[in-house]
């Protein structure tokens, strides 16, 4: 690789995950805006996370047809936020919008985002107004976990906001030195913090395709967004620690008086509510810690975050400075471990 290389002025990072019918019209669309908002100077970044149709096929054709086009094939599914990781990582441009491959978030936004950038932005983050295509239930769920997650979290996270946003080449790098490997980015970017600038827009309905994210995966995502900005829900297993202490010291206070009173308590049913209760308490305090511990035991085995099985694309238009391995032809076909790229 030479080390002349020209710094790319832009990288267009996309996971993506069964997106085979909208990468032909998603990468029309990317290649055109990376020319209208860089001159060229610019790459997009496609992260096929484990996908099960053809969408590492669809990669590979669409990199044929634009040169500003890199693939990165994962050895297997690791999420979303992993996925990103993994495109995070491998981008060299000075600034890195990250954006779903679903079209739901126009590409076109980044052209309005690249001159709030200009003037002094470090962060230019897309903000929901509205979300077309969505279900009751997804839009219901969205706005109560979006409203509840700025009591808990302990950093300041705007509300009705994704992944998609504009980058700094410094934000991004202190992003890729965050260790964790229970990944919430949107949350990760606000803790940076800096310069960061809203633009409301109207989120489309997708393309083609179905979405990646069923009840399970929202659920696990909201858990690891609570779990990775706050410590309030060990906290509240605490205070119902505490109340439930009061509670029993209250009922042991009473059955005594009732039996100095000579008077029987009859009935079982209540006995068994109150010990169902105190259960219930126990077991989610438990559980909660559980959460906590359980992330705690992953992070100490010190895994790769992500794990790289081929790379396409033209790597001389990365910039020298950055550090990226020096890959050899043969060894797009070569699985490869990586958490980051940088040494």
């Amino acid at each position: 690789m030479s080390e002349l290389a020209r710094p790319l002025k832009l990288s267009i990072v996309a996971p993506c995950y069964n997106e085979e019918l909208v990468l032909e019209e998603f990468c029309r669309r990317a290649v055109g805006v990376g020319h209208s908002a860089a001159e060229g100077s610019f790459e997009v970044v496609l992260v096929d996370d484990g996908s099960k149709d053809g969408t590492w096929d669809a990669i590979c054709e669409q990199a044929k047809r634009y040169p500003e086009i890199v693939g990165i094939k994962l050895m297997r599914n690791h999420g979303h936020q992993l996925a990103a990781t993994a495109g995070l990582s491998h981008a060299g441009g000075e600034r890195i919008l990250l954006i779903d491959a679903d079209l739901q978030d126009p590409p076109e936004l980044l052209l309005m985002m690249m001159p709030v950038m200009d003037n002094g932005a470090d962060v230019v983050y897309g903000q929901r107004q509205s979300r077309q295509g969505e279900t009751w239930f997804k839009l219901a769920t969205a706005k109560a976990f979006y409203r509840i997650l700025p009591w808990l979290a302990d950093t300041e996270i705007p509300r009705d906001t994704g992944d998609f946003r504009l980058m700094s080449r410094r934000v991004v790098d202190l992003l890729m030195a965050m260790p964790e490997r229970d990944r919430f980015l949107r949350g990760m970017v606000s803790w940076v913090g800096g310069k960061q600038v809203a633009l409301p827009y109207e989120r489309h309905e997708r393309f083609a395709g179905s979405t990646g994210y069923p009840l399970a995966k929202m659920i696990s995502f909201a858990t690891d967004a609570i779990t990775s900005f706050s410590v309030k829900p060990l906290r509240l297993a605490a205070w119902l620690g505490f109340f439930s202490a009061l509670a029993a010291a209250g009922m042991a206070v009473y059955s005594i008086w009732r039996w100095a009173s000579g008077e029987t308590v009859s009935g079982w049913a209540s006995t068994m509510v109150v010990m169902t209760f105190f259960s219930a308490v126990q077991l989610l305090t438990l559980g909660i810690m559980g959460e906590y511990i359980g992330r705690l035991v992953q992070q100490a085995k010190g895994r790769p975050l992500f794990m790289v099985d081929q790379i396409i694309g033209d790597r001389e238009t990365i910039p020298s400075h950055l550090h990226r391995p020096n890959y050899e032809e043969e060894e797009s076909v070569q699985p490869r471990l990586a958490t980051s790229r940088r040494q």
